[in-house]
């Protein structure tokens, strides 16, 4: 069987795994069992069990569920793709995304561990447990991402938007504060803000923690536009920082208006908190999950699909 190990390539492996989403080690055993015949090796996942969905693998999964986990100082946020929302709806798939986001939490959000955890109340692991989702409802179920935060000291604050069900939904938003003050209204503050990074989709916390790729990128194209101005180029640079200003405005949390009162700077308005709660208060980090974000979805024309049913 060593040998037979050997001779088993790694493309060969990926080949089967993109076929059939079952994992690397199963297709590799799939693959030494059946001495490299690709279809046998099909056959035999299918024979198992775990590739009982494989031709379902490769459909875009672009709806499903955000789910949040949250448990003391620390949350969990994940995302769990179905081909339709109708799944999504299914009481039985909530349950699910609700038990990978607690296996999440208990990962500290990291997407691998979470993936080879235990998942809870059954003898498998969290990443088979997604290949019987995905032959019980019958579509591509995917487990897309995980995150977490987590304070010394504080509360990490969660809000779903367009919830289905309890910390399930289509936006999931964490935030974590870090301070001794008074948990409830820490927890009611931490609450509005992730509220408002849910509406305005900030880039990063601080201007400082922007991505220096994005920062030069945005300033070229704002340098262009003034050049276009025909104007001294003394006059075009303070033109180019005042529009980055703009910039940090729009996409730095620290920097943005808060949309509850539509007039304060965010980081004023922690400020003005600190100083009502009576101890300091300091933003440090949040996560913004939003449903399918960076999937390419197939275009399909539905009357046309049907039409071509009917005819066939």
């Amino acid at each position: 069987m060593g040998e037979n190990m050997a001779s088993i390539s790694a493309s060969e492996v990926r080949t089967l795994r993109e076929r059939t989403g079952v994992g690397m080690m199963d297709c590799k055993q799939a693959l030494v069992e059946n001495d490299g015949d690709m279809d046998a090796a099909v056959d035999w996942l299918r024979a198992k069990g775990l590739a009982a969905a494989a031709g379902k693998a490769g459909r875009v999964a672009a709806e499903g569920l955000v789910g949040i986990a949250v448990s003391g100082r620390a949350a969990a946020v994940v995302e769990i793709n179905s081909e339709t929302d109708f799944v999504a709806r299914n009481d039985s798939f909530q349950e699910f995304v609700r038990s990978v986001a607690d296996v999440a939490l208990a990962n500290r959000g990291d997407y691998d561990a979470t993936l080879a955890a235990s998942y809870p109340g059954e003898s498998c692991a969290v990443g088979e447990q997604v290949r019987q989702m995905v032959a019980t409802v019958g579509e591509n179920i995917r487990f897309r991402r995980a995150d977490a935060l987590s304070v010394r000291s504080g509360v990490v604050a969660s809000y779903v938007h367009n919830a289905v069900a309890p910390n399930l939904g289509k936006i999931g938003v964490l935030v974590a504060l870090e301070s001794d003050g008074d948990m409830e209204a820490l927890s009611e503050f931490g609450k509005q803000i992730a509220m408002h990074v849910a509406a305005t989709a900030p880039l990063s916390l601080s201007i400082e923690a922007l991505d220096p790729a994005v920062v030069e990128r945005e300033r070229a194209v704002l340098a262009e536009q003034a050049r276009q101005s025909g104007k001294p180029d003394d006059i075009v640079a303070k033109m180019t920082e005042g529009r980055l200003r703009k910039f940090y405005e729009e996409s730095v949390l620290n920097e943005q208006t808060f949309v509850i009162d539509g007039e304060t700077k965010v980081s004023r308005v922690v400020e003005r908190a600190a100083k009502d709660l009576g101890s300091d208060i300091e933003l440090t980090g949040f996560v913004r999950y939003v449903l399918g974000e960076g999937i390419e979805r197939e275009e399909t024309d539905f009357a046309a699909e049907v039409a071509a049913q009917v005819s066939g």
